[in-house]
């Protein structure tokens, strides 16, 4: 529930403490007091649209600030430990929401904190669903909404009837899913073939000249020996007489190799005198021997370099048949290859395409059949449970001076049917005996909405079995708005009944409705400066003398009338003896 809300610089109120608690709270002052900036300050903490034209003239922001008790295991209570938010150990949480002022340099921003942490503003209404339910004009007219009153019927009907709907919502979607894959190959069947036809046409090329990893590399390399043999014969022959010296020739001296072994000999012989040279000889030697090496190499590339022209001719050829696949399927024999192993599993999956279109028809044809039977059976659970709600909501309105009006709840076929199941729900009102039932959205006034509002919330929070998850929190504005005298009474006694398992907030102007709560609050307004404001003093709860006062003020606007505070305390009397 929420224990506290403190409020500051928001529209009338400069500084207000609003302390709740369990059971049933009224609010109560004059037009204009500021329990609208209190709903206001209420709905900034649940996640409601923050307005910067609300900030108190003069201040540069508004803040609220509210502490709610959490039960342990609770869903909103996980929720705000996954969002990183601090609860203390007795399930208290801190939420705060500022609202900046708008000013030509900024158009006032909102920022929502949770547990100590800064969240989106989404977050809190998350959360507030767990944890509030708020009524007002708003809300009696969403009432008039099919949609909202399927819901509040299926809320009735139980969990059983709650697991039965989610199970037809999976499986309707499951449904939709294979029937869009169904439509998507039977559409595509032809371009499908079309594909299978290409990446066959593909394979069997690739497979005919049969390339093998690497191919290309090594044949551009073998035509470009063959291509240039005289000029790479040249080099090395040069090379090797260069190293060698040429054995037709008469002179030698000049060969690379016997200059060197000169050289050897030449420090060896003066090596006998001095070790540094002996080092070096030792070294001449290795390079003698090096050279040789790559003289014996040389000579044997000339030999093996022939000019083949059939086999650069063999080589081109080849080439040409790898650049054909090239083109078409990758940059490279290594990219042809993958293509070729990626198109076989296309392939395998287009040929299998008359099998999976089989595959899903069986299985569409079987989603069907259980959403039929999960439909039918959630249309025979609303029909009963709507005999039921009816009849609850028309003994709550005969409690509420509506003693011949009659709730009809009519559960039909829809014109199509959805995930919720196949029924259109309507809630119709018969005001009393005699009138024809008329749908709420069109039959109902004001006051005759707010009582069926109340009714149904009654109905769910009592009935046994509801699947209805109640909330910790009701907050009614003007519940009672149309009402009055003896209704008014049956009203309070109503939201006294529904607080006795929860927490209920509300704001009402009828001293018949403020009688009956566990908790009384005053909104006054004070002058600061020639200017209204509310202050912490100005919300305030009322006991004992100062209580009959304000209920006095509430029925006849003088709360120094003595008939007026006779009544109060009547009235006062009556709802203690309830």
């Amino acid at each position: 529930m929420i224990d506290e809300i403190r409020i500051e610089d928001l529209g009338v109120i400069g500084r207000a403490h609003v302390r709740l608690g369990a059971g049933l709270t009224v609010l109560t002052g004059e037009t204009g007091a500021g329990k609208t900036m209190v709903l206001t300050a209420l709905g900034l903490l649940l996640g409601g649209r923050a307005d910067p034209a609300t900030v108190r003239t003069g201040a540069t922001g508004a803040a609220v600030e509210g502490r709610v008790l959490l039960a342990p295991g609770s869903p909103a209570l996980e929720r705000a430990r996954d969002a990183g938010a601090e609860v203390d150990d007795d399930g208290t949480l801190v939420v705060l929401r500022t609202v900046g002022a708008s000013t030509p340099d900024s158009p006032g921003r909102s920022r929502a904190f949770l547990g100590g942490r800064s969240v989106p503003q989404g977050l809190l209404a998350e959360i507030a669903e767990e944890l509030v339910t708020v009524h007002g004009q708003a809300d009696q007219m969403r009432l008039r909404s099919a949609v909202r009153q399927r819901a509040a019927l299926d809320a009735f009907a139980g969990p059983e009837h709650a697991a039965v709907i989610a199970e037809h919502a999976t499986t309707w979607a499951e449904r939709a899913r294979v029937q869009a894959e169904l439509d998507d190959r039977v559409a595509r069947a032809q371009e499908r073939a079309r594909e299978a036809e290409l990446l066959r046409l593909g394979l069997a090329e690739v497979e005919r000249v049969a390339p093998q990893p690497g191919e290309d590399l090594q044949l551009a390399a073998e035509a470009e020996r063959l291509g240039n043999a005289e000029d790479l014969r040249a080099a090395a022959a040069g090379a090797h007489v260069a190293l060698v010296g040429d054995e037709d020739a008469a002179d030698v001296g000049a060969a690379a190799v016997v200059l060197v072994e000169e050289a050897r000999r030449s420090l060896e012989h003066a090596g006998h005198h001095d070790s540094a040279l002996a080092d070096l000889a030792a070294r001449a030697a290795e390079a003698g021997y090096l050279l040789a090496d790559l003289a014996a190499d040389l000579s044997a590339y000339v030999q093996d370099l022939q000019a083949d022209p059939a086999r650069l001719d063999a080589v081109q050829r080849r080439r040409a048949e790898l650049t054909g696949l090239t083109r078409s399927y990758g940059e490279d024999v290594g990219a042809v290859l993958e293509w070729a192993r990626g198109a076989s599993d296309r392939l395998l999956d287009l040929d299998g395409g008359q099998e999976r279109v089989a595959e899903l028809t069986a299985r569409r044809d079987a989603l069907d059949a259980r959403v039929r039977d999960l439909a039918a059976t959630i249309t025979a659970t609303r029909t009963r449970a709507a005999a039921r709600l009816a009849d609850a909501v028309t003994e709550e309105l005969a409690s509420l001076a509506m003693a011949a009006a009659r709730l009809e709840v009519r559960v039909e076929p829809a014109d199509e049917p959805g995930p919720h199941g196949a029924d259109h729900v309507e809630m119709l009102l018969v005001p009393h005996a005699g009138a024809p039932a008329r749908p709420l959205g069109k039959g109902a006034s004001g006051g005759e909405l707010s009582r069926v509002m109340l009714a149904l919330e009654v109905a769910l929070a009592t009935a046994e079995g509801s699947g209805a998850a109640t909330p910790g929190t009701f907050v009614f504005d003007e519940v009672d708005a149309g009402v009055g005298g003896r209704a008014a009474t049956q009203v309070g006694e109503r939201l006294a009944r529904l607080a006795r398992g929860t927490q209920v907030l509300v704001v009402t102007h009828l001293a018949q409705v403020a009688a009956c709560a566990d908790r009384h609050l005053v909104v006054t307004k004070s002058v600061a400066d020639g200017v209204d404001v509310v202050t912490e003093s100005d919300v305030r709860e009322v006991t004992g003398d100062d209580r009959v006062r304000e209920l006095a003020r509430m029925l006849s606007g003088q709360d120094d009338s003595a008939t007026a505070r006779a009544h109060a305390a009547e009235l006062l009397a009556q709802s203690v003896g309830r």
